[in-house]
């Protein structure tokens, strides 16, 4: 009923930018929170960033001042712009987004596939 498709990972050496989207589609009446998670290999998967509908942030203290969350409430579409990346933000970064579906009563939580971001020299 709901997708979320993240885009824009990649290959990126350290002090360099990426641009993260997730574009959530499929019968969604409305979405309140939308996050960003990372998980590294061998680790625990991690918030990065979130982002309620009006606009208010929060971030992890590992990203602050270089990571900024925004959203296109008129496009379903969520942003992470990474900015002096480091090696250690190599990770599989997943979108996450509280949704309501049409018809429905009930908020869920949906997750992206996933976008690879590997920070290397």
């Amino acid at each position: 009923q709901v997708q979320l498709v993240e885009s824009g990972g990649g290959l990126v050496q350290p002090g360099g930018s990426l641009r993260l989207s997730c574009a959530a589609s499929g019968s969604i009446a409305s979405i309140s929170n939308m996050g960003w998670y990372r998980q590294a290999p061998g680790k625990q998967r991690e918030l990065v960033a979130r982002i309620s509908r009006d606009g208010t942030t929060d971030y992890a203290d590992f990203v602050k001042g270089r990571f900024t969350i925004s959203r296109d409430n008129a496009k379903n579409t969520g942003y992470l712009q990474m900015n002096s990346l480091k090696p250690e933000d190599t990770a599989d970064y997943y979108c996450n987004a509280r949704c309501l579906v049409r018809g429905s009563f009930s908020w869920d939580n949906y997750w992206g596939q996933g976008t690879q971001v590997t920070v290397s020299s």
